[in-house]
């Protein structure tokens, strides 16, 4: 009877101090005392992870602004390529003795490179993976800007300008691709915004500099972004999806918790990227004919529509002759550099759409 005394006043908390039910100070049970205990070492957990969230999200934001910053040097690349040839017409048809329509060519023939690189770009990006794309397209822009440096004859220019226009072309799709892929989900609008600003800001400094420097100086503006572009990319991690797509677990691992932060938990989001992998691997195997197939008929013609309407707008070829253009119109060569920056900071950079990207980064 006293065992099963005992056993009751342990199950309603009250334990005498001499080991009998009576008599004795009432104490706490041990499993209670042991629970209470749980919960405080829980509580201290959570207040100690709540308190290191925020350097962790600040480490794994610094490593993605510093890979969008970049990947976004081949933006800036792309964008002198487009403008070199409107501040540099008369210094070049001066100096190599070109005439008007071999200049003409040396303009457009940007356009057929281009054409070349954007066809291949997709199997470079998918085979070579984003940063090895990204270093090729880089060290073909180098020796681009250098034919046209040394050039002596229209044929040197020439070879010049069609290996800009590959690297261009590739590096329109990778560098748009590699920052959708690193980004997370609520800044990846804001970091792909960054492509276009590049963009824009690249034509400008060509314009504005080639009004100031001579046109062999000026290659100078797209050499700094490649070697920019070759240095950083030893510091950036390799796209996280294009690892994941290839098979390469550990890096794939590896590259996905860099960019997110040391302590951040990417389990999650590695298995909804693999799921991703997967559902797209599940679909059957596209092929050109499928363009033409009646439920992918109308998509196609409107698609590829737009893109010529685009094109037909004739943007490019002001951006190309652009100094010739105005001078023709009969304006002054600094009103022409000051209507251009103004024009292709209107055009090209919808400064609203930035709003979100810093709203976001305000919040993080």
């Amino acid at each position: 009877m006293g065992i099963v005394r005992v056993a009751e006043d342990v199950e309603v908390g009250v334990v005498g101090a001499g080991g009998g039910g009576s008599g004795g100070e009432v104490t706490e049970p041990l499993l209670r005392q042991y629970r209470r205990k749980e919960d405080e070492e829980s509580k201290i957990r959570d207040e100690s992870e709540c308190g290191s969230e925020e350097p962790r999200e600040g480490g794994s934001l610094r490593m993605v602004l510093l890979s969008t910053a970049v990947a976004v040097c081949g933006s800036f690349e792309f964008g002198t390529c487009v403008g070199y040839s409107a501040p540099t017409r008369s210094g070049i048809v001066d100096d190599v003795g070109l005439s008007i329509s071999e200049f003409a060519i040396f303009g457009s023939i940007l356009t057929i490179g281009a054409m070349i690189g954007a066809v291949t770009s997709g199997r470079l990006a998918d085979f070579l993976g984003r940063k090895m794309t990204m270093r090729i397209s880089a060290t073909i822009c180098i020796f681009g800007w250098l034919s046209i440096h040394l050039a002596k004859s229209a044929i040197m220019l020439y070879f010049g300008r069609i290996l800009l226009g590959f690297s261009t072309g590739v590096l329109s799709y990778v560098v748009p691709v590699f920052i959708a892929e690193i980004a997370p989900k609520n800044l990846r609008g804001g970091l792909s915004t960054s492509n276009q600003l590049l963009i824009s800001s690249g034509s400008s400094a060509t314009y504005i500099l080639g009004a100031l420097v001579a046109w062999r100086n000026l290659v100078l503006v797209g050499l700094v972004p490649c070697v920019l572009l070759l240095a950083g990319l030893f510091f950036i991690p390799e796209s996280p999806r294009w690892l994941a797509n290839v098979g390469r677990e550990k890096e794939f691992h590896t590259a996905l918790q860099k960019l997110r932060g040391e302590s951040a938990d990417i389990s999650e989001e590695a298995i909804e990227i693999k799921e991703y992998i997967e559902s797209l691997r599940s679909f059957p195997k596209a092929r050109l004919q499928d363009l033409f197939l009646s439920k992918n008929i109308y998509a196609v013609i409107v698609g590829v529509g737009l893109m010529i309407f685009q094109q037909l707008g004739g943007i490019n070829g002001v951006g190309f002759y652009a100094s010739y253009i105005f001078t023709s119109a009969g304006m002054q060569i600094s009103m022409i550099f000051c209507c251009l920056f103004l024009t292709v900071l209107y055009e090209y950079v919808d400064l609203s759409r930035l709003q979100g990207f810093l709203e976001n980064l305000e919040l993080s």
